[in-house]
């Protein structure tokens, strides 16, 4: 496929056909939004296994329940949610009309229109889930899609390239599989939208990319979400949440939790907490156990190896949970059990990239302020949790921390509520979708003022007389 852009020719092509569809078709009905959105339901409910299939081989291996309820059951909700409710958010949304017309019959409201076409960017760590779940807002804005996914997650992205050619023309969808100089070609395209989902340093790279088009970006990213253990929390219920968040897909997911604050007389039992949780979600071991997902490739289990080696190195304390004390350096895939690095310095890698694995250092603090602090002193992450029934406590670090969205004595979860938006905010991201949401990120608020036919308004014209001074001085007065 050519690279260069050019009209006529490779993706651009494909772009342009899509683009003229659109203006040649006009916005879609709500009858051909619930057909999209209907043939994506279909696609993953009859292909799910292929898909669980093609996702295990990419990871090496990957959990098929985990992948069942995450990308197949997870996408399916979401795309259900939008078929449920795009008529209600299509409806346009009458608005005030202000001074000095809001008493002489005029009209005001937003209509809800497409965008036209709009580039999805979607990530290897939920290749499934976060391809299909933005199309549910992208269908029920009325939106056609081109599609670019990961290419560490091969054989996944290939059987979605066939399957969508399968139930979708290339006018409606189109999948582009390739490497990096393919996806850089892609960011380049005047898409009228762009979703991109994935890393805060190739976010930097589709910014660059997009300026040049001026496309509009909602930008998914990351970061270091941390977790706020109060004293008030249940340890172990606290513990095993977010230890099944830590291990769910191998914590290669944008937001698990990242880091954990502890109170400094709690950590050891913290400690005992998480090492019960790890044998009670995985009782015959880690290794050969189907549920616990291996790291993708050998680059990011490098990667994740070497936080460990470098923390160990600097002398913190390193916890391996590993119940069966289970040999992994002999094993056909990439799983590294859990660990836990106690009390880290700053100087650490661990402490200074997004993990994206199954470790979780763990610093004890004195005073639920110097968590705070701490988060405060660092980048805005995507997610934040706080554990513990203490209402001002739970005020004081909600209040005084800044994320993408809070899950409360839990971790994720705020996730996989359609009903609120999910996103980031500033380096873990920008724009927000999900649910209605969705729609709105992907449509264009078109604002329309309808004028009344009351000739009063000719006072508003030249030569001003009294009755426009009068007006305009009642308008000027505190």
């Amino acid at each position: 496929m050519a690279l260069d852009g050019t009209p006529g020719t490779g993706m651009r092509a494909l772009l342009d056909r899509q683009k003229a569809a659109h203006l040649r078709d006009g916005a879609p009905t709500l009858a051909k939004r619930i057909e999209w959105l209907d043939k994506s339901i279909d696609l993953l409910a009859t292909h799910g296994d292929a898909l669980n299939d093609a996702m295990a081989k990419d990871f090496g291996h990957r959990s098929k329940d985990q992948s069942n309820l995450t990308d197949i059951a997870g996408s399916i909700g979401a795309l259900k949610h939008a078929k449920k409710h795009a008529a209600k958010w299509m409806q346009p949304e009458k608005r005030k009309v202000e001074f000095p017309l809001g008493l002489l019959g005029s009209k005001a409201e937003l209509q809800y229109q497409p965008k036209g076409v709009i580039g999805v960017i979607s990530p290897w760590n939920f290749p499934v889930n976060l391809t299909f779940t933005p199309l549910a807002g992208v269908f029920a804005a009325g939106n056609r899609c081109m599609i670019k996914p990961s290419e560490f997650t091969e054989a996944t992205s290939e059987l979605m390239k066939q399957l969508f050619a399968k139930y979708y023309t290339a006018e409606e969808v189109v999948v582009v599989t390739g490497g990096p100089d393919i996806g850089a070609e892609f960011t380049k395209l005047p898409f009228d939208h762009i979703l991109f989902t994935g890393a805060t340093s190739v976010a930097h790279h589709v910014m660059r990319a997009a300026a040049d088009n001026l496309v509009p970006l909602t930008l998914e990213l990351g970061g270091k979400s941390p977790v706020i253990l109060g004293r008030s929390a249940d340890m172990q219920k606290a513990a095993s949440r977010i230890m099944a968040g830590k291990t769910l897909n191998a914590g290669q997911i944008c937001l698990a939790p990242d880091y954990a604050f502890v109170p400094k007389d709690k950590t050891q039992e913290f400690v005992g907490a998480a090492t019960r949780a790890i044998e009670t979600m995985y009782p015959t071991g880690l290794k050969d156990n189907d549920d616990y997902t291996s790291v993708v490739n050998q680059r990011h289990f490098d990667r994740i190896q070497g936080y460990i080696e470098d923390a160990r190195t600097k002398g913190a304390e390193v916890i391996t949970l590993n119940p069966k004390s289970e040999n992994f350096a002999q094993q056909p895939h990439h799983k590294i059990p859990p660990t836990l690095i106690i009390d880290p310095t700053d100087d650490m890698k661990v402490m200074q990239d997004e993990i994206f694995g199954p470790i979780l250092p763990v610093k004890s603090y004195n005073d639920a302020k110097d968590a705070v602090a701490y988060i405060n002193a660092h980048p805005r992450p995507l997610g934040l949790y706080y554990f513990g029934d203490d209402a001002a406590e739970k005020d004081l670090v909600l209040n005084n921390t800044t994320s993408g969205g809070v899950t409360v004595n839990d971790v994720i979860f705020h996730v996989a509520q359609e009903d609120l938006p999910f996103g980031g905010v500033g380096p873990s991201g920008m724009g927000a979708y999900h649910g209605r949401d969705g729609f709105l990120e992907f449509s264009h608020k078109k604002a329309i003022y309808t004028q009344t036919n009351n000739e009063i308004l000719a006072m508003m014209r030249p030569p001003y007389g009294d009755k426009f001074r009068a007006q305009v001085k009642g308008r000027m007065k505190k």
